[in-house]
């Protein structure tokens, strides 16, 4: 909420008569008033919630889609002006027809400056290439077929950045399943191809992109190697340079977008050193956009990591239970893809994490039996695992012993696959659902009272583990028998 309070108190007054008057006209009263609240009297959420009559859930929607608005309308702003270039550039023709050689000349030339100032090589080409032509007779025809050939090369090179950024990505959703070695190297090359390219320019652009690769690749894939070269530029550096970047090209679409994601590393890089009291300055902002990162940016960064660094946020302040509420609110209008695997994974088993602290066991079970169905998991057998011994969890709960008993039959044949010694967690949680079905209250306390405390020294660290965001405490034991 802090951000949209922030954008919402920075607006000008035409900007805020504007969208009100907007949200008026198309019967969002409830969005008008809520922008209204939040602008002219600052009311508090819960005096906004009563002044609009709403509960967290509708209100939470209020909110995303009054914040939605507000974005589409200042990016509207920033386009005008950049719109209004690249109808130029549509219209080049025209001026060469239509206008004499010397001001279709300097006209480009204006147009030249324009797009430097946006930063837009692709239509630059199509100048450069123009200009190629009108100075044939002239020694300047070297000059620009010099600058159009320049700019075909740049053009190439930024696609295939952009490609190796989303490959990264994609590669990285895997290796966080896997935790494999040769995946693990496709990553490092991938980056270091990246890096190879930005090399040979002097690019903003790139360099952004570079950025979005770079820090995530030092937090996530090779962070132990950061300090050995003292040639690295420090994370700090780069997030002080691309806001540079971003402010000196503000009416720039892509870098307008790309501030989320920063802001995105930025969270995990202070949560990464355990900084967590910087990291709260950037989570609110990431937060209220968790949808949009999701659906949007998955070539520009792995967005789904956010609902674990979420997860940890919530279990190390001890209230895990508001997470479920919320969700209903923030990922109203979310559609999970199911074709990106490692994505529509964690996300349905973030979600069904939050459904068992708040209680919603069934809900759980639904969404987990669900997840098992959409997609297939035999190249990830230790995901499939995790994900059965979460839902053999929920049928503890629920009492659904027919359904534990057969899951526990599969369980057990899964863990001879792999083998006992790779994952002794397992083998240990399926014992404590067998012991959750014996009838002897005392005996079965003791035993799994044990047996929590083993699971909770062997849960593993560095792999996708949903079992170590569950509490094996007191509360857990009394629930169970």
């Amino acid at each position: 909420m802090a951000k949209l309070k922030n954008i919402i108190r920075q607006l000008a007054q035409d900007d805020f008569e504007s969208i009100y008057q907007d949200l008026a006209k198309n019967n969002a009263e409830k969005s008008a008033y809520l922008l209204k609240y939040i602008y002219q009297e600052q009311l508090s959420d819960s005096k906004i919630m009563k002044e609009l009559n709403v509960n967290t859930n509708a209100y939470y929607t209020l909110r995303s889609r009054l914040n939605q608005k507000i974005e589409e309308y200042l990016l509207q702003q920033i386009e005008s002006p950049r719109t209004d270039v690249l109808r130029k550039v549509a219209n080049i023709n025209e001026i060469i027809f239509t206008k004499k050689r010397t001001i279709a000349i300097a006209t480009l030339k204006k147009l030249e400056k324009e797009l430097l100032d946006y930063d837009l090589s692709n239509e630059l080409m199509l100048v450069y290439k123009t200009l190629k032509k009108l100075h044939i007779n002239t020694p300047e025809y070297f000059e620009y077929s010099q600058f159009y050939n320049q700019h075909v090369a740049y053009t190439l090179d930024v696609d295939k950045v952009e490609f190796y950024m989303a490959e990264y990505f994609k590669k990285y959703g895997t290796y966080s399943f896997t935790f494999e070695e040769t995946e693990k190297t496709e990553l490092i090359l991938l980056n270091q191809q990246i890096v190879n390219i930005c090399k040979k320019y002097s690019s903003r652009r790139l360099y952004v992109y570079q950025s979005c690769v770079n820090v995530f690749h030092r937090l996530f894939v090779e962070a132990e190697d950061e300090m050995i070269d003292d040639s690295i530029e420090p994370i700090e550096d780069i997030f002080t340079s691309v806001e540079q970047t971003f402010t000196q090209y503000g009416m720039d679409s892509i870098y307008f977008h790309l501030g989320i994601v920063f802001q995105y590393l930025r969270l995990e890089y202070y949560n990464h050193y355990k900084l967590y009291r910087k990291a709260e300055k950037f989570f609110d902002e990431v937060n209220d956009s968790s949808a949009a990162l999701l659906s949007s940016y998955n070539m520009f960064t792995y967005p789904a990591r956010f609902l674990f660094t979420k997860l940890e946020r919530n279990t190390r302040a001890n209230n895990l239970e508001i997470l479920y509420e919320e969700n209903q609110g923030l990922f109203i209008d979310f559609e999970a893809d199911l074709e990106n695997t490692p994505q529509y994974v964690t996300y349905v088993c973030y979600r069904a994490i939050c459904q068992f602290y708040a209680g919603k066991y069934e809900e759980g079970v639904r969404w987990l039996n669900k997840l098992l169905n959409d997609v297939s998991l035999k190249r990830f057998p230790y995901v499939n695992l995790e994900i059965k011994l979460f839902l053999g969890v929920l049928y503890v709960l629920v009492k659904d012993e027919e359904l534990l008993t057969q899951l526990l039959t599969s369980l057990q044949r899964q863990i001879r696959l792999l083998s006992k010694e790779t994952c002794i967690h397992a083998v240990l949680i399926a014992k404590l659902l067998k012991i959750s079905m014996q009838a002897n209250k005392i005996e079965k306390e003791e035993r799994i009272k044990t047996l929590f405390e083993k699971i909770k020294k062997t849960l593993p660290k560095q792999t996708f583990c949903v079992t170590k965001y569950l509490r094996f405490d007191d509360e857990l034991l009394n629930k169970i028998i």
